[in-house]
């Protein structure tokens, strides 16, 4: 494909499709370059380096998340769309949170999401210092909870690289976890549930159990007046 007919978001598209399949190792402008059908230094005109164009993937994909008004939905509802969009987003591009730990993540999209969020905090109560702190505290959250799967990912992604059999290293890998566990009895226990805690098991996962603590907290905040209280505003809760 010539340098002229290629668009920086053909690039950007397809640098998240790599990034998907390979991560951020496996990244380069030629195995770009092969995606599109194009020459590696074509890239170079489009964009200034490999650290850019992880910038400008990262930012795309933060794009897919749903963003809901309170206004309409309540300023609960509208905060667990966010985050469990953003939770679903990271573990479809499990390349994101170690990209997140070398570069800064910044660009249009990011920072729409990150403007409705301080919107849903500010419509429940949350006045300046403390919606930033809200918001910051949920989206830690979120990231904490993306980290086990997106880490398996990226774990599979380097064994796909180095032509190793991923399967099997799993499962001598999940075996010497379970011969670690064996000596602790709490682990123990749970690597072999009873029928009693079996038929105890949760209704909710862990992720949606952490989010309701989380916003159960914040709304307590709010109804003992432990936070300072935003201006008036139309948007309720």
């Amino acid at each position: 494909m010539p340098r002229d007919t290629l668009t920086r978001d053909q690039i950007v598209r397809a640098a998240v499709s790599v990034l998907d399949a390979e991560g951020v190792d496996g990244l380069n402008m030629r195995r770009l370059g092969a995606q599109l059908g194009a020459a590696a230094t074509a890239m170079y005109w489009h964009v200034k380096s490999k650290d850019e164009l992880v910038v400008l993937a990262a930012d795309h994909v933060w794009d897919e998340i749903e963003l809901p008004d309170p206004a309409e939905v309540g300023w609960r509802e509208a905060a667990a769309v966010l985050a469990a969009g953003a939770h679903d987003m990271l573990g479809r591009h499990f390349w994101m949170l170690p990209a997140m730990s070398t570069h800064l993540i910044h660009g249009p999209n990011k920072a729409r999401y990150d403007d409705r969020c301080l919107a849903v905090y500010e419509a429940a109560g949350f006045g300046g210092p403390d919606a930033d702190q809200a918001a910051a505290t949920v989206l830690m959250f979120v990231i904490g909870a993306a980290q086990g799967e997106a880490a398996e990912l990226a774990w599979r992604a380097r064994l796909r690289r180095a032509g190793a059999d991923e399967e099997q290293r799993l499962r001598d890998t999940i075996a010497r976890i379970s011969e670690i566990a064996e000596q602790f009895p709490r682990l123990r226990a749970r690597a072999t549930p009873s029928v009693e805690a079996a038929h105890s098991l949760p209704d909710e996962d862990s992720f949606e159990f952490g989010l309701r603590t989380i916003l159960d907290g914040l709304e307590a905040r709010l109804a003992n007046g432990s936070t300072r209280s935003r201006p008036e505003s139309p948007a309720g809760r």
